[in-house]
């Protein structure tokens, strides 16, 4: 993935426009690809900082290449090697016995003379002597910890030359929604997986039915999230591949420029984008996966199902992240908050108030329930059908709230929302083409 430190954007007219090669103008970057490939595949056993200053000599003769194009190539070939790592400190420690023991002897020289006799070759041949170890290998880890010293191990790689290329068209847009605000999706065809592609990533989403056949999504942008943007950010443009896999939609993203205006990024399916990311598991990794492992198959008689129903109400579409099914027929959902701006908060509860007559159980991340959670009470159910946690969505607190349910039956009130801060921000496959 891409940091924004590699991002190429214009900005025109209101426009939006990531750096895209395309085959009129740039066919010989197949070759420069190729190039950049056989650097890589034969390099096992150099540093990245040898590899990285390769792959900047073969740019050297390219006119009208930017900086930031040749440092993008050279982020996506690292990403997909396999790097030597130093994760016990050896090289820490063999840097600390081989300056002790050449202390005794600075100054150094590369030529003795009668002033200063201690030849520095002579001195690393001690050095290594004492080690037991030639003085290359002693070379070679003694920066091991250090990224650019690093050595290749493996490059699994890009199967094609295209394929590279077309990777750097994508990770330029990915990089280019990091300044999103909102993204608006509107789909007509594979509705249900661009859906479960969002929930997958985490992403803030209000789904709208403007059509019989077409959906519209919005979903909130990193550059609208009041804390964590940066993992957010990363799960949004996790996202734009698994999208690039679907057919039947277009996007529209607001994007904020570093002289906070706004722009416009728009793509289709029809644009020749490719994705290249493999089909995400059922669950993002995160909260919900490891709630679903704890939880089990069924458990008190409650049967978990995971997106086990979409709730329809006039044009409204909520689809909660899990249902409970007891064997006597009784249904719960249960949404999932962790991500949050005091907008989404709003629409969460507007959501909650139109299917009122629903049994809707909320789980809320401390920090978005914060102000309305008393200070030291442990995350539990309360008694509006929200259970409030920290990093783990724990089984009992969910245990006993479908037990209130079983008695009663209760609807979620979202707490409200943190006051905003001065820190807050408002604002077959498509064919891949180069």
């Amino acid at each position: 993935m891409l940091t924004s430190e590699h991002a190429v954007l214009r900005f025109e007219q209101g426009r939006a426009v990531p750096d895209r090669l395309v085959r009129d103008s740039h066919a010989h970057y197949v070759q420069l690809a190729e190039r950049m490939l056989a650097v890589y595949q034969g390099g096992a056993g150099r540093s990245r900082r040898e590899l990285h200053r390769s792959i900047e000599g073969i740019f050297a003769n390219e006119p009208d290449c930017p900086s930031r194009r040749i440092q993008s190539f050279i982020k996506l070939l690292d990403d997909a090697g396999e790097f030597a790592s130093d994760p016990k400190g050896a090289a820490a420690a063999l840097r600390l016995r081989v300056f002790q023991k050449a202390a005794p002897f600075h100054p150094l020289m590369r030529v003795s003379d009668q002033l200063f006799t201690n030849a520095e070759a002579e001195v690393k041949r001690r050095i290594a002597e004492g080690l037991g170890v030639p003085w290359p290998d002693v070379e070679s880890r003694l920066y091991a910890d250090v990224m650019d010293w690093q050595r290749l191990v493996r490059f699994d790689g890009y199967a094609t030359a295209e394929a590279l290329l077309s990777r750097y068209n994508v990770a330029q847009v990915q990089v280019a929604l990091y300044r999103a605000t909102v993204m608006t999706v509107w789909a007509r065809q594979d509705f249900k997986r661009i859906l479960r592609y969002a929930k997958l990533a985490r992403l803030l989403l209000d789904i709208r039915r403007i059509a019989p056949d077409e959906y519209r999504l919005d979903l909130a942008g990193p550059a609208s999230i009041l804390r964590e943007t940066r993992r957010y950010g990363v799960n949004m443009a996790r996202f734009l591949p698994w999208l690039l896999s679907c057919h039947g939609w277009h996007m529209r993203a607001v994007l904020m420029t570093p002289w906070k205006r706004e722009a416009v990024l728009e793509m289709s399916a029809s644009d020749g984008l490719c994705g290249s990311l493999p089909d995400p598991s059922d669950y993002d990794s995160g909260v919900e996966e490891t709630f679903a492992r704890k939880f089990g198959v069924e458990r008190d008689g409650w049967r978990l199902i995971r997106e086990g129903g979409i709730l329809w109400e006039g044009q409204t579409l909520f689809v909660p992240d899990f249902l409970f099914r007891h064997r006597d027929g009784k249904e719960v959902f249960l949404e999932i908050v962790g991500f949050w701006t005091p907008e989404y908060l709003a629409k969460k509860r507007e959501i909650l108030r139109l299917f009122r007559d629903r049994r809707l159980l909320l789980a809320v991340a401390k920090q978005v329930a914060r102000a309305s959670v008393p200070a030291g009470r442990d995350a539990r159910a309360t008694g509006r059908g929200v259970i409030v946690f920290g990093k783990v969505l724990k089984v009992e607190p969910v245990l006993a709230a479908l037990g209130e349910f079983q008695q009663s039956g209760y609807v979620a009130a979202i707490p409200a929302a943190p006051a905003p801060t001065s820190r807050t921000r408002r604002t077959a496959a498509p064919p891949c083409r180069l």
